[in-house]
Parts: structure tokens; sequence; C-alpha cells
């Protein structure tokens, strides 16, 4: 079984809707790093040093790669990347081996044997 890493930089305030989305689409499990800060095509907006942009979140999730499109596709909708400038980002990076993730590949193998 083959898997992708989908790697997520998302408003903190967004963060329950991805995931809940990228469960419903697939995804078996996520990790969150918390407080993350980011820096786009224009510098943060600071007040006497203090930066005033939101809080970001990273989610990472370890998806198999035949449900990693439509995972992140899902999650691009929801976080509505594409349609507001400053939302978050996500992209997928494929990865050459995992461990740890045997308990669920029985499960993703139903899955993807659906889906196919």
């Amino acid at each position: 079984m083959h898997f992708k890493l989908i790697v997520v930089m998302v408003e903190d305030q967004k963060t329950e809707a991805v995931l809940e989305a990228a469960r419903e689409a697939g995804a078996t499990g996520a990790t969150v790093l918390n407080q993350a800060r980011g820096e786009g095509l224009k510098p943060a907006k600071t007040f006497f040093g203090l930066s005033i942009e939101s809080q970001r979140d990273v989610i990472l999730l370890l998806v198999e790669e035949h449900m990693s499109r439509r995972i992140l596709e899902t999650i691009a909708r929801v976080g509505h990347f594409d349609d507001t400038p400053g939302t978050g980002i996500a992209l997928q990076v494929d990865v050459e081996d995992a461990v740890g993730v045997r308990h669920q590949i029985k499960a993703l193998t139903e899955s993807v044997e659906e889906e196919l």
C-alpha cells in the first residue's frame, strides 16, 4: 500500500471543519500542530510589535494514495483556499515508506477497493 502526506496550513478557526471534511472524504486520522506562523506575499501586519494576524494550525494527514486527491480537493473547498487569499494552503507529498499504520491497512484496503 502506498501513501501520501497531505500538509495543510489553515487558520485555527477552520481546523475542525477541515478535519471533519477530511475524515468524511476518507482520511483515517490526523496530527494537528497548533500555533504555527506563516507569511504570504505581503509581510504580516503588526501593532507595536505584536502580530495581528490570526494563528495557523498545521494539519498532517497520512492517506492512501488513491484517496489523496479527493481528500485534498475537499480540504481546499471547505477551507476556501482558492476563493479567499490568506486562508490557507494544502499540498501533498509522496511517502516512500511508513511504519505504525499496519492497524489501518485493513480498513483502507476495503475503502480503496470500493473506490476502484
